[in-house]
């Protein structure tokens, strides 16, 4: 399998685990979404939340009070955003060919995928919806390796094809429509127990295009490590996380 194969098959895997993926996937912080519409000034605004999953940052937006359409190319992933927030528009469609007309929204916004888009398409589609001086911001939550147990585990939670995910990082490019690139971080936390954060992981695509039997092996070794610490033995805790956003705007 070539590298554009596991990477195609990467960005297919999550549809069959959306039920999961909704369950045990951490949400944005309020801080992070404000910050990415900082521009578009006070009030409501028309956001698009591109390759939308199953609503993750779909709730951030509508608890902000702006006007969300959803965009997803997965049918089982769309549906579940729906199932937990029935009243968004929802449209299958992807980055690359989104279902809108031109200069119809004041944002996009993107969590967790730009890095599966094709740049030389997906910026000119972008914007193509966006109104003039539009936002265009995308989100990724990470871990806080500055715990020493995150780091360890970090170490632990690799797969034999998570290699790939050292080249995914930033790929938000540049693009001669848009302008004022600007990026931020923002401390956030998750709320887990050791079962549930080796739950997490496996809706990570370098876990679930891996065999069954390395499946296997690998959640074994995260579940020892986390029941071996002391931070994670018993009970809930608090995964740091790190969400990075950067954002740019529509000449």
């Amino acid at each position: 399998m070539t590298g554009d194969d596991l990477r195609a098959r990467r960005a297919n895997s999550f549809g069959a685990h959306a039920a999961a993926y909704a369950e045990h996937r951490p949400d944005y912080p309020a801080d992070a979404v404000r910050w990415a519409l900082a521009p578009l000034g006070p009030g409501s605004h028309e956001v698009l939340d591109l390759a939308a999953g199953t609503g993750k940052l779909t709730g951030g937006l509508l608890a902000e009070g702006h006007h969300v359409t959803a965009v997803e190319p997965d049918e089982d992933m769309l549906s579940e955003l729906v199932r937990h927030h029935g009243a968004v528009r929802a449209l299958p469609g992807t980055a690359e060919r989104i279902p809108l007309p031109d200069g119809t929204v004041d944002a996009v916004v993107v969590g967790q995928a730009f890095h599966w888009f094709d740049p030389a398409r997906a910026m000119p589609e972008i914007a193509r919806v966006l109104r003039s001086g539009g936002v265009l911001a995308a989100l990724w939550n990470d871990y806080d390796n500055a715990a020493p147990w995150v780091d360890e585990f970090l170490k632990v939670a690799r797969s034999s094809v998570s290699a790939q995910d050292d080249l995914a990082f930033d790929p938000m490019t540049e693009h001669e429509l848009f302008t004022d690139p600007e990026k931020r971080t923002f401390p956030h936390v998750h709320r887990r127990t050791a079962e549930s954060l080796v739950a997490m992981v496996n809706t990570h695509s370098h876990v679930l295009v891996i065999p069954e039997e390395e499946r296997a092996g690998l959640n074994a070794r995260m579940l020892a490590f986390l029941k071996a610490r002391p931070e994670t033995a018993d009970g809930e805790f608090d995964l740091p996380l790190t969400v990075f956003v950067k954002r740019l705007r529509r000449v």
